[in-house]
C-alpha cells in the first residue's frame, strides 16, 4: 500500500508540480533546422530583438523606430551567419551609434554588439 502511494504522489509532484515550459520573449524566431531563413525573417527577428533590449533598457530609447540600415551573411566563428547593422545617430555615445545584431543562417539570434565582431 506504502509504495503504491508513493508512487502516485512522486507521479503528481512531477505532473503537477513543475511548471510548464513556455517560449521566451521573440519565441517566433527560433527555429530548427539547417534551412537559411530569408533575409526578411531576419530582419523581422533583428527589430524584435530591437524591441525587447529597449524593453529591457538594455539599449538607450533613442533606438526607439530604428530600422536596420544593411544585413549580410558573413563568415562566422563557427560558419556562416547573418550580420544586421542598425544606426543611430542620435544614441548618446559615439562608440553605441552603430548596433550590429548576430543571427545562425537559419535565423536564430547569436549576440548584438557595437563592434561588429
Amino acid at each position: 500500500m506504502i509504495k503504491p502511494m508513493f508512487v502516485l504522489l512522486a507521479l503528481s509532484t512531477v505532473v503537477f508540480g513543475s511548471s510548464p515550459a513556455f517560449a521566451g520573449e521573440g519565441s517566433r524566431c527560433h527555429f530548427h533546422g539547417n534551412t537559411p531563413a530569408q533575409e526578411q525573417t531576419v530582419l523581422m527577428c533583428a527589430e524584435q530583438r530591437r524591441d525587447l533590449y529597449l524593453e529591457q533598457g538594455t539599449i538607450e530609447v533613442s533606438w526607439q523606430g530604428a530600422q536596420p540600415e544593411s544585413i549580410e551573411v558573413i563568415d562566422g566563428e563557427k560558419g556562416q551567419e547573418w550580420r544586421v547593422l542598425f544606426r543611430n545617430e542620435s544614441a548618446s555615445e559615439r562608440g553605441k551609434q552603430t548596433l550590429y545584431m548576430f543571427f545562425t543562417l537559419p535565423g536564430n539570434f547569436i549576440a548584438a554588439n557595437y563592434s561588429g565582431k
